[in-house]
């Protein structure tokens, strides 16, 4: 049985009706996705904060000078926050992301499922650890949870990105439980 057939429960503009900038942005994402990420296509819904979400998005998840966590560390950070929150979306979409960076379709697998199960090194371990932790029981993030990326490796400013993207992922799994946003079904297949 297939997923629902929408994108999210609010009315979006037709692609006909979007600015010249975001059909421009969308016909990239054609080009190098194959598809327009249905999370994109709900923002439309509001235009000025498609911009803001899309431009912090890159930034986070893509550029590469932003962040000195691997693409692959910040899409693991993605799929545990979305785990923890059971965000369907997120799962699917990042989970895509994790198979195809890494090549290992299990690994994307058990990262969407219980990333406990992983034979990750240390230093990633201790990273998930800290995200499930800052998802889960935010309050409870002390000094010590830091001290231990610390003790793996990482630096604060590498201690400020997995906050950073772990923040991020907990606001976008909110936007997609209340809006039921749907991934694309593409996805599904991809990197199997």
């Amino acid at each position: 049985m297939p997923q629902p057939d929408h994108i999210v429960r609010i009315p979006l503009p037709d692609d006909a009706a979007l600015d010249e900038d975001t059909k421009k942005y969308f016909a990239i994402c054609e080009e190098k996705l194959g598809l327009v990420p249905n999370v994109l296509r709900a923002y439309t819904g509001n235009i000025e904060k498609f911009r803001n979400f899309t431009a912090f998005y890159n930034t986070l998840m893509i550029d590469e000078k932003a962040c000195r966590l691997s693409k692959l560390e910040r899409e693991m950070i993605a799929v545990v926050v979305s785990s923890a929150n059971r965000c369907y979306y997120c799962l699917v979409a990042h989970g895509q992301a994790i198979r195809q960076l890494s090549g290992d379709p299990q690994l994307g697998e058990m990262m969407v499922m219980n990333y406990r199960v992983a034979e990750l090194d240390r230093r990633q371990r201790a990273m998930l650890d800290f995200a499930w932790k800052l998802t889960k029981t935010p309050h409870e993030i002390a000094e010590e949870d830091r001290q231990a990326l610390r003790d793996v490796g990482f630096e604060e400013q590498d201690i400020f990105d997995i906050c950073d993207t772990a923040a991020f992922f907990n606001y976008t799994n909110r936007m997609a439980h209340g809006l039921d946003m749907m991934p694309n079904a593409e996805y599904h297949g991809m990197d199997r």
